[in-house]
Formats: structure tokens, C-alpha cells, sequence
């Protein structure tokens, strides 16, 4: 997989997601299914697993599949449609911007696009659509309506949506502080405690209500840039403890205070194999390794909040290789 690595295509997430029948047949309900055997047009969701907390939804290019995930606990799989040549799904890390559930494309002759959340501006999006069993949009998300409506209800804006095109590893995670390493414990707790009297993102969120913060960890620039709703609001230096290490690409999305008061619990994706392992390796290999000024610290945690993504990758986070309004983490492009 290649490095994660921001470009010029402006992206801004959406995504799909509303109520669905119990009785429709396609539905698989099962507590823990067999995803390999969904057939196209099909899906699981079992949404009492977890019936609260922030979501993640992980697109998975090279199975035709998407998983979603709250408080780090799968509720729902379908079958998809991404991008056929020509047409690619862009991978890598995108937070939801839009959400239409009555869309029509302005790009493709009005095509109705039930349920859709955007992904970019450029056209991606996650949608209800036909599903052949194969690579076969212009480079949208196509899924199973009834998911597709099932999807909205759980989804809200800054909601992270990972498209991965190669293998991917999901561990729960607990650390101390906001990927703080060195600070002191002080500072560790007051993260802990600031992140405990928060609340995820109702589904009702909008722009104007709330502010959806994500942040990208560039290794190659040493920096971090944070984003509210789309849009870049500071950067700051960190210090790596291991500089000529490769510290792969992984998404971290936090998913609220742990039993333990001392930790905060995190979901981490990583979206390469040579760095996909244990929880332990994730948080030896990443979050061990980065420090962030005290000052920088104390603003991010201002922002984080459940449902918050941090994005650690090998490439290049510069401006130049950016546009706004918005941005994406990709690791090829959709042309």
C-alpha cells in the first residue's frame, strides 16, 4: 500500500446511513456473521451490539465490502460497489461533510443517489445503488438501499469513512492522555477527564451546531495540522522519538474515556500490513514514538471529542498538496 499522502483533490467525507426493516430478507441477523459469504445485495446489522457511541465506517476496495463500526464494535456489514477502472474509488481517510437523502447527481444526468454522504467534492460519495458483485461506479460507494438508509441514521457530520485498497488490522487501543508520551501525568488526566465530559456527535449535527475536529500526524513533515469541519485551524511542530523509523499509516479514532481513568480508548486502523499487528505493537510503533509540544497538546484536546480521528502517516502534509475547502488523506487518486 502506498503511503498515505495528501493531494491536490479537495475531499470532504460523507456518508450513508438510516433505519432499516427487521423483516427485509436480504438482511442477514446473525451476532457474529461470516462476512465472506454475503452475496452481493446483501448485508448484517445488529446495532444492539452497541447501541451507542461514535462511528467508523471502513470500506474495504479489494473485498467489495463495507464494515461499520460503533465504540470500536462491529453493527453492520454490506456488500458494495466502488469504482470501476478508469473511475477508482480514491483510498485512504475521509470524514463525513454532507449528507442528502433525497440526492441526485449533478454530474451523471440527474441519477438519483438515495441516501448519499459525501466523500469529496469531486463526486465520491457513499450511496445506495446496483451492486453486480464488482467494481462498477464512477467512483462512488454504491450500497444495498435499506443499509444505505440504515447507515444515515448512525452517521453524522466529521464521522470518519477509511477506504482501504489492501489488507487492514482494527485493534482497541488504550492510552494515556491525547498521544501524549512524555507530558506529565498531570496533563494525561486532565485529557482523560476534558474527553469523559464530552459527548459524541448526535446524528442531528450540523456545521453550525457542532465542530467535527480531526487531525493528521505527517512523519515526513513533522508536523500536525488540525481541521474543524473540513477546514485547517492551526499546525504545530511534534518531536518523533525515533525519526528514521517508519511509523506506517494508521487512523486512530477515539471512542471515549476508558474504565480505567487513567486511559482514554482509542480504535486504531492500520492501513498497511507491514504495520497491521496487535494493539500493543500499534501503540509501541505509533503512539510511544510522537510527542506533541505542551501548548499544541492543550489545543487539540480543546477540540477532541468521541468520534474524533487522528491520521499518523509517512507522507508529506503540506498546503501545497492541498485545496480547500476541506481535505483528504488518499493513497491513489479516482483517475
Amino acid at each position: 500500500m502506498r503511503d498515505l499522502m495528501p493531494t491536490r483533490r479537495t475531499v470532504m467525507l460523507g456518508s450513508v446511513a438510516a433505519p432499516l426493516a427487521i423483516a427485509f430478507p436480504r438482511a442477514i441477523a446473525q451476532e457474529a456473521p461470516d462476512l465472506s459469504k454475503l452475496k452481493p445485495g446483501e448485508f448484517t446489522w445488529t446495532p444492539d451490539r452497541a447501541p451507542s457511541g461514535p462511528v467508523v465506517v471502513l470500506v474495504s476496495i479489494p473485498d467489495q465490502r463495507v464494515v461499520v463500526y460503533r465504540n470500536g464494535t462491529m453493527i453492520g456489514a454490506a456488500t458494495c460497489s466502488t469504482g470501476k477502472p478508469g473511475h477508482t474509488t480514491p483510498a485512504g481517510v475521509f470524514v463525513i461533510l454532507q449528507k442528502d437523502r433525497n440526492h441526485h447527481s449533478s454530474t451523471y444526468n440527474n441519477a438519483p443517489m438515495p441516501y448519499m454522504e459525501r466523500l469529496t467534492w469531486q463526486g465520491v460519495a457513499l450511496h445506495a445503488g446496483n451492486l453486480p458483485g464488482y467494481p462498477a461506479s464512477h467512483g462512488c460507494i454504491r450500497l444495498p438501499l435499506e443499509f444505505a438508509k440504515l447507515l444515515f441514521g448512525v452517521t453524522t457530520l466529521g464521522t470518519p469513512v477509511i477506504v482501504a485498497d489492501s489488507k487492514t488490522a482494527t485493534a482497541d487501543i488504550r492510552h494515556p492522555g491525547l498521544l501524549i508520551s512524555d507530558h506529565v501525568d498531570a496533563m494525561a488526566h486532565e485529557a482523560v477527564k476534558s474527553v469523559a465530559a464530552k459527548s459524541h456527535h448526535p446524528e442531528t449535527a450540523t456545521t453550525q451546531t457542532h465542530e467535527a475536529a480531526a487531525f493528521v500526524i505527517s512523519t515526513a513533515d513533522k508536523r500536525l495540522l488540525a481541521f474543524v469541519n473540513g477546514k485547517e485551524v492551526f499546525a504545530s511542530p511534534i518531536t518523533l522519538k525515533a525519526p528514521e523509523a517508519s511509523y506506517g499509516n494508521h487512523a486512530f479514532t477515539l471512542t471515549g474515556p476508558d474504565s480505567d481513568p487513567r486511559h482514554m480508548k482509542w480504535m486504531a486502523i492500520g492501513l498497511d500490513a507491514a504495520h497491521a499487528g496487535r494493539s500493543d505493537q500499534i501503540v509501541a510503533s505509533t503512539l510511544n514514538k510522537v510527542d506533541l509540544p505542551p501548548d499544541a497538546a492543550r489545543r487539540v484536546l480543546a477540540l477532541m471529542h468521541p468520534g474524533s480521528t487522528m491520521v499518523i502517516t509517512n507522507g508529506p502534509a503540506t498546503a501545497a498538496n492541498r485545496t480547500d475547502p476541506g481535505f483528504t488523506i488518499i493513497t491513489h487518486d479516482d483517475a
